[in-house]
């Protein structure tokens, strides 16, 4: 029964909040699952914990969605990680997260947001783009493909102020 109402309900929008310690294991799942290095339960809980760092998580009904984590320094954050589960993509579930997370951004202070980005991921630098990022730098070799050669990263910045 319930699988027929996920197929045939309409699409819900994601409910995006502040993500806590008691995400840690949904979150090092699906890093795990969406990065070539995954982030351990540890790891998660120290950002988590740490004052400078701003996370959200996306909700549709009881399933977790997604999550999308920032460092904050002064003025500026440097977004360390966006996912979302298998499940949910292509339902604007990480425009809805990225969305959210820069207003919130913008509440605490930060004048621009920065991030890295695989050359050769082209959904999320349509993300990216389409949410006013611009391309400021290039670090070469930076991230191994999955054929293990080196590949770019884009540095992209937006400015909120």
């Amino acid at each position: 029964m319930r699988l027929f109402f996920d197929l045939f309900s309409p699409a819900r929008p994601p409910i995006v909040s502040n993500a806590s310690t008691r995400d840690v294991g949904a979150i090092a799942d699906l890093h795990a699952a969406s990065f070539r290095r995954g982030w351990s339960e540890d790891e998660i809980e120290g950002m988590l914990l740490d004052r400078q760092v701003a996370a959200h998580r996306a909700m549709i009904g009881r399933n977790f969605a997604g999550f999308v984590m920032s460092r904050i320094a002064a003025d500026e954050a440097e977004i360390l990680s966006i996912a979302v589960t298998p499940k949910y993509r292509g339902r604007a579930v990480a425009r809805d997260l990225l969305r959210h997370h820069l207003g919130r951004l913008a509440a605490y202070g930060v004048d621009a947001v920065f991030l890295e980005v695989d050359e050769g991921n082209l959904s999320a630098q349509r993300l990216y783009r389409r949410a006013g990022f611009v391309e400021v730098g290039r670090r070469e070799g930076y991230y191994l493909s999955e054929t293990g050669k080196p590949a770019a990263a884009l540095v992209l910045r937006r400015n909120l102020a």
